[in-house]
């Protein structure tokens, strides 16, 4: 993801944190100091916020290990100001592992509540509860509100709608008696009216719940759509929808060259070759950048994504579609027997699914 740095590696997965993470730390310093919070009040509130993200690092961690189980690998995990994001090289499409994969988040979160409440001492009644809580969080106060945050994000990550984890829940329990397709349509709209219950409340208690309801309303379209994208991909592969017309650019010419190319013809992406091999892509975006950055004498190797993702022409096409769309790429080289045979992109993709929705497959 971009504007995301990496931190370190666990368990062979590279840990990336985005920069906005930074601009929220700034942001609890400058509020807690303009409500005349002391120098210690504002270290405990900075620590209780890390606290939270290695909470959410470690909840994306118990996904990636479940899938770990099932031959899933996660190519990265991304800490965001508002979560965090796992990205998994594949879905597991078995109702069973796809449940194991989907609990295993809130079940590190109950796991790290119930550790964290053998440590706490709760108040008497629910005034004291308050008080103890009222102040921010400090020396006193910060377990508890560990063990609380925990528990919340538990019982948020449950809810029954896409994206959270409860959707998939949700889905992998309706998949043991529906195709995929249907149980993930089902499982969409009830999480649509579960979002259109948050909206509603949202106006009349608390306008966060506004957002909240536009997130799980967008995530399960979102959702909803991709899946049917790729059920409608089973059973082609990659050398189906192979594009064997497409044009080559020399690493060591110029943005020049590529210039002419893309206004002497209609393909927008090219394959960038060195020695007959393929060494990275170009698209029509970064030929523009380019030219306006470096001008047209800046040499194609110094610009080019060196970003590959080879497939093999046997590769299920749903896959191929997936990796398209987890790593962004304009341009794949599909292999066969070590030679290259075509490559493909996701809007040839795209477009295969048009032309068989048009003829009724």
């Amino acid at each position: 993801m971009k504007g995301a740095f990496k931190i370190g590696t666990i368990a062979g997965i590279n840990i990336f944190i985005h920069w906005t993470f930074g601009i929220l730390i700034a942001y609890i310093i400058i509020r807690d100091y303009r409500a005349g919070q002391n120098a210690q009040q504002i270290i405990w509130s900075v620590l209780f916020v890390l606290s939270i993200f290695i909470t959410v690092l470690l909840h994306e961690i118990g996904h990636a290990l479940a899938a770990k189980r099932f031959n899933i690998k996660t190519q990265d995990i991304t800490l965001l100001p508002i979560g965090g994001m796992a990205r998994l090289e594949s879905l597991p499409e078995k109702p069973k592992e796809e449940l194991l994969v989907a609990i295993a988040g809130p079940a590190v979160n109950i796991a790290l509540a119930i550790l964290t409440g053998l440590f706490i001492t709760l108040p008497n009644d629910i005034n004291q509860f308050n008080t103890l809580l009222s102040n921010g969080v400090n020396s006193t106060n910060f377990i508890l509100a560990f063990c609380i945050v925990n528990l919340w994000l538990a019982a948020f990550n449950f809810i029954p709608a896409f994206p959270m984890d409860g959707g998939r829940v949700l889905r992998a329990l309706l998949a043991m008696k529906f195709k995929r397709p249907l149980a993930t349509k089902i499982a969409a709209r009830i999480g649509q009216i579960i979002a259109l219950g948050f909206i509603i409340l949202g106006f009349y208690y608390n306008p966060f719940l506004i957002f909240i309801g536009l997130f799980v309303m967008i995530g399960a379209q979102a959702e909803s759509e991709y899946t049917q994208l790729q059920s409608m991909l089973k059973g082609y592969v990659v050398k189906d929808v192979l594009i064997k017309n497409y044009q080559t650019l020399e690493a060591d010419q110029t943005i020049q060259t590529a210039v002419k190319m893309l206004l002497n013809g209609q393909i927008k992406n090219f394959l960038v070759t060195e020695n007959n091999n393929p060494s990275g892509t170009l698209s029509r975006n970064e030929i523009i950048k380019a030219l306006t950055d470096q001008g047209d004498k800046e040499i194609i190797r110094n610009v080019m994504d060196r970003n590959l993702i080879f497939l093999k022409s046997d590769l299920p096409l749903e896959e191929a579609f997936q990796r398209a769309q987890q790593n962004k790429s304009n341009l794949m080289p599909v292999m066969e027997n070590n030679q290259l045979i075509g490559v493909l992109d996701t809007e040839n993709i795209l477009e295969f699914i048009m032309v068989n929705h048009s003829r009724g497959k």
